[in-house]
């Protein structure tokens, strides 16, 4: 299955890439949070985490803190994101992972906040039984 991100990194789809390696491209994004917002993407195609070789996604992950490094170093931000998405459930658009790397500045009046829900009684012993590993 070719993904949008597979074109994207086999150049069949143009982009701005700031990093290459044998693990990963990062290019920004084009429909940015903030500018800056960068993706991580993994040049294999994994949809999810899940499906992802754990040495594999540590790479990915080390770039990521990379890329947030930089955007630290050069942009003056505040703080930033960094998120995975997994199936279109989560947001996910793209059925190829990657990772957003998204500078944040304090008065920049975004919230990627999830909404909070609480436990009933008890419900929450259960499911941390439940997920227990």
């Amino acid at each position: 299955m070719a993904t949008l991100f597979t074109k994207i990194i086999a150049g069949d789809i143009p982009s701005v890439k700031i990093h290459e390696d044998e693990y990963c491209v990062v290019i920004l994004d084009i429909s940015p949070i903030n500018k800056g917002h960068a993706l991580v993407i993994s040049r294999n195609e994994y949809e999810t985490i899940t499906e992802c070789p754990d040495e594999e996604l540590s790479k990915l992950m080390q770039v990521a803190k990379i890329a947030a490094l930089k955007m630290e170093e050069v942009l003056d931000i505040d703080g930033f994101n960094i998120m995975i998405n997994n199936r279109p459930a989560s947001g996910q658009e793209v059925p190829h992972l990657h990772i957003h790397v998204i500078p944040r500045f304090t008065k920049d009046g975004k919230t990627p906040r999830l909404l909070k829900e609480s436990y009933a009684d008890e419900e929450m012993l259960e499911f941390g039984r439940l997920l227990s590993f």
